[in-house]
């Protein structure tokens, strides 16, 4: 990256509308953190109920949705996306075949799920600019459930495909399947994915990952950290160390040195002889977890795995949920070639 020290002591420019946007996600996730560690969900629902979206069977920009349950009791279940060029194909044609993409949405471990306005806006855009099919994610959230619930919620949703592809259209291919997650979604992707490595499925085959501003960290401050602070409009110091303690099990000895939090460090996990995906990593210059990122991007190099990285030096964490900005749209575009060069490949 290009020196970023004059810009980190600046401010990202950005439009009023997100500027806006970020200060009220800021106000309510902020007022809903108790000092006891739990969340205030009932102003979070008075929140929530104010962006949520249903899912719609009528195609909307091109995108028809549902919503699909894997095990009620925990609820657990995604939202699926179906890009309507989908069902204009001749299914009878290789060219038919559309891959799939298994989204996890960000939020700290402890917000958001993919009925979110802006994480259905998104998925639809993956869905029809791509074109794919998209499943995203509803997994338990911190405090309620700490680790490692979130990461059995996905592994457990890629093995219900596996077992269940009538739930799919005819023409999602399982074999040309992607892991993508942005933020806490992007940890949760990896780490899904190092499971599927370790496991067996019929036909789900996982052929790349794309980890979006992937929330990684560690006992260390970074130099970003550090820099960023009072800057980077999203993220902070306080936030994500509030965000750690609530994702972590009491009583269990953990800090952020653990392997999954710290994927990185002196405690990493040994991935050199997993048939790891090949891995996209997304960073931003007014992140606070770009260190931790550009880390993760290095060890998965150091590793012997296939992994680029995509840089966007004037933006914010969670930058490409808002589609007013350039850059969003730009990412999209990344996201496909990468898709449709590991498809080629595979």
């Amino acid at each position: 990256m290009a020196d970023n020290k004059s810009k980190r002591t600046s401010s990202p420019a950005l439009p009023w509308k997100t500027r806006i946007q970020l200060s009220i996600l800021n106000t309510f996730n902020d007022a809903s953190r108790r000092r006891d560690g739990t969340v205030n969900r009932r102003l979070l629902r008075f929140f929530d109920s104010r962006i949520r979206t249903p899912a719609n069977p009528n195609p909307i920009n091109g995108v028809r949705t549902s919503d699909v349950t894997v095990d009620s009791s925990r609820n657990l279940w995604f939202r699926l996306f179906i890009p309507t060029q989908l069902t204009e194909h001749d299914d009878s044609s290789s060219d038919s075949q559309f891959p799939v993409i298994v989204f996890f949405h960000g939020g700290g471990f402890v917000y958001l799920s993919p009925d979110v306005k802006s994480y259905d806006v998104v998925c639809r855009r993956f869905a029809r600019k791509i074109p794919a099919v998209v499943i995203s994610v509803n997994y338990r959230l911190a405090p309620e459930h700490r680790y490692p619930a979130q990461y059995e919620d996905g592994f457990d949703v890629l093995k219900f495909l596996d077992n269940e592809k009538s739930v799919l259209p005819e023409n999602a291919d399982l074999s040309r399947c992607f892991l993508a997650g942005d933020s806490a979604g992007g940890n949760l992707a990896h780490h899904v994915a190092k499971r599927a490595c370790e496991s067996k499925f019929k036909d789900l085959k996982i052929i790349g990952l794309m980890a979006i501003q992937p929330f990684f960290g560690g006992e260390e401050r970074t130099k970003a950290e550090i820099e960023l602070a009072g800057v980077d409009l999203l993220v902070s110091v306080s936030r994500t160390d509030w965000m750690w303690k609530a994702f972590m099990p009491e009583g269990k000895g953990m800090d952020r040195d653990h392997e999954v939090i710290n994927v990185s460090g002196k405690n990493a996990a040994d991935i050199s002889q997993l048939d790891f995906p090949a891995t996209l990593v997304v960073a931003a210059g007014f992140d606070s977890l770009q260190d931790w990122q550009k880390r993760y991007y290095e060890w998965l190099k150091h590793n012997g795995k296939e992994a680029c990285l995509v840089e966007y030096p004037n933006m914010i964490h969670a930058f490409y949920v808002f589609p007013e900005l350039p850059e969003s749209g730009h990412l999209i575009s990344q996201l496909k070639d990468f898709i449709h060069n590991q498809c080629e490949k595979n």
